[in-house]
Formats: structure tokens, C-alpha cells, sequence
């Protein structure tokens, strides 16, 4: 691979870095040709894009792309690396757990999700259960209607109870 090439591998590379709020390191070494072919259909139909890089050329791209934000993931670039892109902060964590029924790779080695580093496979359980913003912000939506839906609903069934009091009263002699 010409010098010109590399360049051009880690423009790129930074480019979707700094367009990408989340993206996953996983090791996908060792899985057998048909497992690979299998993972990277998953991905696609997740809209999950899987990339295979050299560690060196992703450090670079890394490096450009951020003040020292990504610097705790260098410990993470040794061995084969695979990077998971996607628009979804949970998928490819979930992709990952439900890829690992038949076996034990791939492994996650870091990742980056909403401005936060997760480090290491033990990480796979608490990514896979992050709500994403559409969702958080439904529950908030819905914690908010609740109060108000309970003061409704008590003054519609006591609208009756209320407007018989007020005629009650203003028609008691003084």
C-alpha cells in the first residue's frame, strides 16, 4: 500500500469518525468465513456498517479527529480491529450479544457512545440496555402526561360533583 493510499485510508476514516456520535472496536479475528459473511449481513440489515482497519492507520485517524477525546481506546488497537458504525447508540452492542449465541467472538474491545468511552467485553451488557434519545425523551414525555392526565381525569369525573355544588349554592336562598 503506497504512502498516497494511507493517506487517503485515514482522511476517510476521520471524516466518518468525526461525522459519528458512536462507533464500536470489536475483534472479529478468527471467525470462519461463513460466520464473517453472516456478521456482515447482520450489520447490513441493521444499518450497521462494519469496517476491518489496520490499528495503525485507525490511531491516525484517531489522532486527527479529536483533541485527545478517543486517547483512552489506543489500549484497545492491538490485535485485528473492526469498527461498527452506526446511527443507533445500543445496536451493534445488541448485534454483538445476539451474534455470541453461537460462539464467543466477536469480543467488543471499546467503544465510543455519546461522547463516553467504554472500554473492554464486560461493557457489552450496559451499552446493549442504553436507551437512545428518541426513547429517553418518550419517557420523559410520558412521566409529564401522567400527572396531568390523573388531574384531568379527576375533574372530569368530579365535573359532575362540582357544577351540582355550585347550582346548589347559588340557588340557596341567603
Amino acid at each position: 500500500m503506497t504512502k498516497q493510499e494511507k493517506t487517503q485510508i485515514i482522511e476517510n476514516l476521520a471524516a466518518k469518525l468525526a461525522d459519528s456520535k458512536h462507533f464500536y472496536l470489536a475483534d472479529t479475528s478468527e471467525l470462519p468465513s461463513e460466520k464473517t459473511s453472516a456478521l456482515r449481513r447482520m450489520c447490513f440489515n441493521q444499518n450497521i456498517e462494519l469496517i476491518v482497519v489496520k490499528n495503525t492507520l485507525l490511531r491516525k485517524a484517531l489522532e486527527r479527529t479529536n483533541d485527545g477525546e478517543y486517547s483512552p481506546m489506543y489500549d484497545a488497537l492491538k490485535g485485528p480491529v473492526s469498527i461498527m458504525f452506526s446511527e443507533s447508540n445500543s445496536a451493534p452492542a445488541k448485534l454483538i450479544k445476539e451474534f455470541r449465541k453461537d460462539g464467543k467472538k466477536p469480543l467488543l474491545k471499546a467503544a465510543y457512545v455519546e461522547q463516553s468511552v467504554y472500554m473492554g467485553d464486560e461493557s457489552l451488557d450496559a451499552l446493549a440496555s442504553i436507551k437512545s434519545r428518541d426513547e429517553l425523551i418518550a419517557d420523559v414525555v410520558a412521566l409529564l402526561q401522567s400527572p396531568a392526565r390523573n388531574v384531568i381525569s379527576a375533574l372530569q369525573g368530579a365535573g359532575g360533583t362540582l357544577s351540582g355544588l355550585v347550582k346548589t349554592l347559588s340557588e340557596r336562598p341567603e
